[in-house]
């Protein structure tokens, strides 16, 4: 027997359809590409996007095909993520950060017929487009007045392009399992990987997200998401914002310290979100200034371990609580927030900043495993070591035109994490698998190190990587970036460290370097660093 309710697909144009009925005056502020602010409306934002897709009809683009997008967050590069999936067709991110060899790679992978670039990228495209094979036309984010000459092959500003179009246009109807974006693995090991998702899993997964231990956007929130729209579907804020009507800050290209400060006050954000070395250079800068945060009250911090120094001085100078939260692009991307449940909520001081520094616990829609390397299931007691598995409704069954198997035989996915999970359900990473630093048959957490190396008051930024040594296999070597006008001292850092882990943690030697290479996704780049130390020699290790 079947329920009698309404068949209603989960299709992403009913978030902007909501959005622009309950909350249509609701502002979208951008700081553009040319330069000033721009502020327009959910209800316009619909209506461009339905322009839009009427345009891309008009070009031949239909059901399945492929428009990419090269842009920073922007109103316009909102607009067209959901012109282009109320056609049916898939937006695809393209990551700037990439080498340009990925770039082509994944464009050329993902045979892309469209690209809409902003002003910052044309000079890379010219560079690149000899060798794009499949794109018929490229579409500049811009007005008429900026847009630039170009060698692009049928190049448009995207303004006029646009307005060749109306808005008397109906959103396509198709099954809701039909692909809406697509997004390619940053591939630090051979080549990127794209993860296909749907509508259904997009829209569920902004559900989720938007539960009170989460997100918990609401229509009296100023969300602004500092991490790109090409970062894993910029950690869901471009349909979770909507549906609640959250009023919605987009920054543009400018994410240094000072113009995330500006935009912050001026705009009067209350919720944001970013990768750590974001909150880096805005802490810093507001250390450097003396200046205060008047409206922000929440920050999420993921796509690499948050820092606890960074978490307490959010917390305990400005008054800004942080939630710490994981994922990755096959999740698309978010698979726990660090909330407080009830048996963790009366946690003070230290205790509670042990328990903020995990990753925290799955929303509804995902599953976790911990198992060894046989796939057995290991025990949830907040100790024991495993690899962390997930399955869920926004989780990748597998990548866009692969063959690769990447479930077990219980449908979960290996993240490559190695992580524990206490009684509680609370997950924390402690390694990627392939960074574990493994001495003398015992595990050694490279994260737990560099977090607490970061605490040390010289320290900007810390990584750790395993070099070999004679005797235990492996050792700990700390890489530091000193603050700006510092030189710590290398047994100073040690000793820090020394009272806050176990002896045999403790890093055989510090180096000083100026800078740490980052993956284009703001990851530490391990296997740059490991390259680079290969053959260090660790004292007494001869």
């Amino acid at each position: 027997m079947l329920g009698l309710m309404q068949d209603w697909p989960l299709l992403i144009h009913r978030i902007i359809d909501h959005a622009a009925a309950q909350h249509g005056t609701r502002e979208i502020i951008s700081r553009s590409v040319e330069g000033p602010m721009h502020r327009t409306t959910y209800g316009a934002i619909r209506t461009g996007a339905l322009r839009l897709a009427k345009r891309l009809e008009r070009d031949g683009i239909g059901l399945g095909d492929r428009v990419a997008t090269l842009a920073w967050n922007t109103w316009r590069h909102l607009e067209a993520w959901y012109g282009i999936t109320g056609l049916g067709a898939v937006y695809h991110t393209v990551n700037p950060r990439l080498f340009e060899d990925q770039i082509v790679y994944i464009i050329n992978h993902a045979e892309d017929r469209i690209l809409l670039l902003d002003l910052t990228f044309v000079p890379l495209i010219e560079r690149l487009a000899p060798r794009l094979a499949t794109i018929e036309r490229y579409v500049v984010l811009t007005d008429g007045a900026h847009m630039p000459r170009t060698s692009l092959r049928n190049a448009v500003a995207y303004d006029d392009w646009v307005a060749e179009a109306d808005d008397d246009f109906r959103w396509a109807s198709f099954d809701e399992r039909t692909a809406a974006g697509l997004c390619y693995t940053s591939g630090t090991t051979g080549d990127p990987k794209g993860v296909l998702y749907s509508h259904r899993s997009n829209l569920l997964h902004a559900l989720a997200n938007n539960a009170a231990d989460g997100l918990a956007l609401k229509a009296a929130d100023v969300a602004m998401p500092v991490v790109p729209l090409f970062h894993a579907n910029g950690w869901s804020f471009a349909f979770a914002a909507p549906m609640a009507g959250s009023t919605l800050v987009l920054p543009g290209p400018k994410l240094d310290g000072a113009s995330v400060l500006d935009i912050i006050e001026t705009t009067g954000v209350t919720v944001t979100a970013a990768v750590p070395t974001v909150w880096l250079a805005l802490l810093q800068h507001l250390t450097a200034t003396g200046a205060r945060l008047s409206t922000l009250k929440r920050v999420m911090i993921g796509g690499s371990a948050c820092p606890r120094a960074m978490t307490e001085r959010f917390e305990r100078d400005y008054g800004v609580t942080v939630m710490h939260a994981w994922g990755m692009t096959e999740m698309s991307p978010v698979g726990s927030f660090c909330g407080l449940k009830p048996e963790v909520a009366g946690l003070t001081g230290d205790a509670l900043y042990d328990q903020k520094m995990k990753q925290g616990f799955a929303p509804f829609g995902v599953q976790f495993r911990l198992t060894d390397d046989d796939n057995r299931d290991l025990p949830w007691d907040g100790e024991t070591f495993g690899r962390l598995k997930v399955s869920g409704f926004a989780v990748a069954k597998s990548y866009f035109r692969s063959d690769e198997p990447i479930l077990d035989e219980h449908g979960f996915f290996d993240t490559g994490d190695v992580a524990t999970i206490d009684l509680h359900g609370y997950m924390a990473i402690t390694d990627r698998s392939k960074d574990v630093i493994k001495s003398g048959g015992e595990w050694i957490s490279s994260i737990d190190l560099e977090n607490l190396a970061v605490g040390h008051p010289d320290v900007a930024e810390a990584a750790v990587i395993g070099v070999a040594h004679p005797k235990w296999d492996e050792r700990p070597l700390l890489i530091v970036v000193p603050k700006e006008g510092r030189t710590p001292d290398k047994a100073d850092i040690l000793a820090f460290m020394a009272p806050r882990i176990a002896k045999w943690w403790l890093p055989d030697d510090v180096v000083l370097v100026p800078e740490i290479p980052h993956t284009a996704t703001g990851k530490i780049q391990k296997t740059a660093l490991r390259d680079r130390f290969r053959d260090y020699a660790l004292p007494g290790a001869a």
